[in-house]
């Protein structure tokens, strides 16, 4: 296929994502130039099949997967009004993620592209994230993305569709498993981001002291299973000269480790943006996505410190900020209307960094970068 020009037509993508715990479908359509539109947006999330496993069970969330996705893609196309003949391509993750979730997905799309002779396009989950402030604002190239979620966390500068450039990165947990791991840690149900964000507002960030990792690197990376170590500590401490734990000795934990979070994340950015400014970009643009980015708190402290180096901020809508499919749908028509496609061997893929060039931080194996 050949590279497409200054586009005159409409596209119209639908997009499919099972890398995690939520199966989903969208279609997302441009006319132009002009900005994309989403038609449709269906997830169904699969929290009360892992509830009472205290997180995401691998196998269980890739049946309920293979179960799903067909029932989201209807709806989805029964949403826009649309058949599948209305559709140009099929955007589908093809990874990172976990395997299971990411076979059912990339399976789905290979047999809707064979029965409609529709063109496949794989898409990696992380560039759905990064790409998200172009579906939503249209921000021009290049910006500072801030992605951070239950399994990811990394700044990178996003200079064009299939195009980034890392600054740093968690060097073990992301903040969202961090989060995940004290809600369990404190009894509080799951996802724990929003379990322990609830809990915070009404306890005293100051009463518990818990590190800043790596702040005494001057780069860009970080670190969170320290905090979550340090908070299981507190916890055992308070709980044994007490003989258990207060709901306020609950929420003054939760308070602290998610200041801790929060002060890391901000110092972190600014040492992020210097070096994107580097960059001399027109219009100095800070966006942040993945499912951490729903927390109200570190959105905050992210806007502040925009304000003082003159960038502007974005945040998606919140339904945005978790794996969603309409993402991958836009990051899908990103490749395509550069010309690209994939055929039949269309792999899934565990691990898939979206800058090829740097350095594992998390180690590598057989499979490649872990990110």
């Amino acid at each position: 296929m050949q590279r497409l020009g200054p586009m005159e037509q409409t596209l119209t993508i639908l997009g499919l994502e099972s890398s995690c715990d939520d199966t989903a479908a969208a279609i997302v359509r441009q006319t132009g130039d002009g900005a994309a539109e989403i038609l449709s947006s269906v997830v169904h999330g699969q929290t009360e099949l892992h509830s009472a496993f205290g997180g995401v069970v691998p196998e269980i969330a890739a049946r309920a997967h293979a179960e799903k996705l067909d029932v989201c893609v209807m709806q989805a196309l029964e949403q826009s009004c649309l058949s599948l003949t209305d559709v140009d391509a099929i955007a589908v993750t093809a990874g990172p993620g976990l395997i299971g979730g990411v076979m059912s997905g990339v399976m789905c799309a290979k047999g809707l592209s064979a029965a409609t002779g529709k063109p496949l396009v794989g898409v990696n989950h992380l560039a759905g994230h990064a790409l998200t402030p172009r579906l939503t604002d249209g921000v021009a190239f290049p910006y500072l993305m801030l992605l951070v979620s239950g399994g990811h966390c990394q700044y990178l500068v996003s200079h064009g569709p299939e195009e980034f450039t890392r600054l740093g990165g968690t060097i073990d947990d992301a903040p969202g498993e961090a989060f995940d791991k004290t809600a369990r840690l404190l009894g509080l149900p799951q996802p724990g981001g929003p379990s322990v964000e609830a809990e915070a507002r009404n306890g005293d960030p100051k009463r518990f002291r818990f590190p800043r990792p790596l702040l005494d690197r001057p780069d860009c990376d970080l670190s969170f299973s320290g905090l979550k170590t340090a908070l299981m500590r507190m916890r055992d401490q308070v709980a044994g000269e007490k003989g258990g734990l207060s709901r306020q000795d609950r929420a003054d934990l939760c308070a602290g480790f998610q200041q801790a979070v929060v002060d890391t994340l901000a110092e972190k950015t600014r040492r992020a943006l210097k070096l994107y400014l580097e960059h001399d970009p027109a219009q100095p643009t800070v966006a942040v996505a993945g499912g951490v980015a729903a927390n109200t708190a570190i959105r905050t402290a992210l806007q502040e410190v925009c304000a003082d180096a003159g960038a502007e901020f974005l945040a998606p809508p919140l339904a945005l900020c978790t794996d969603n499919a309409a993402m991958i749908a836009y990051a899908g028509m990103e490749r395509f209307k550069l010309g690209k496609t994939d055929g039949m061997d269309l792999m899934a893929r565990p691990r898939w960094p979206l800058d090829q060039s740097a350095p594992a931080m998390l180690g590598s194996g057989k499979k490649g970068a872990k990110a």
